[in-house]
């Protein structure tokens, strides 16, 4: 598995459904990048002036929002994943 540093995060994107309500199907060409994720990985925390880390806001498991154009893509055994940075993390959904 990946483990991410310092403030870093690693999350699965999760892809929205490739089906409208009403049935009809759309394209790749078509789709919005997805912008939301299953955190499976959190670094340790940023260091700040007096050498403690500072805590992460995100644990393994919650599913957050992200900056549409953020992070850097991975794939990883068919499965994509993302590696960014905690400031680009929105919100984490309840």
């Amino acid at each position: 598995m990946i483990k991410p540093l310092a403030d870093r995060i690693v999350i699965k994107v999760i892809e929205d459904t490739e089906q409208t309500s009403g049935g009809i199907f759309i394209p790749d060409s078509a789709k919005e990048k997805p912008q939301k994720g299953e955190v499976v990985a959190v670094g340790l925390g940023k260091m700040n002036e007096k050498g403690e880390r500072e805590p992460m806001d995100v644990k393994v498991g919650d599913i957050v929002l992200y900056a549409k154009y953020a992070g850097t893509d991975i794939k990883m055994d068919g499965t994509e994943y993302k590696i960014l940075s905690i400031k680009d993390a929105l919100a984490i959904l309840e």
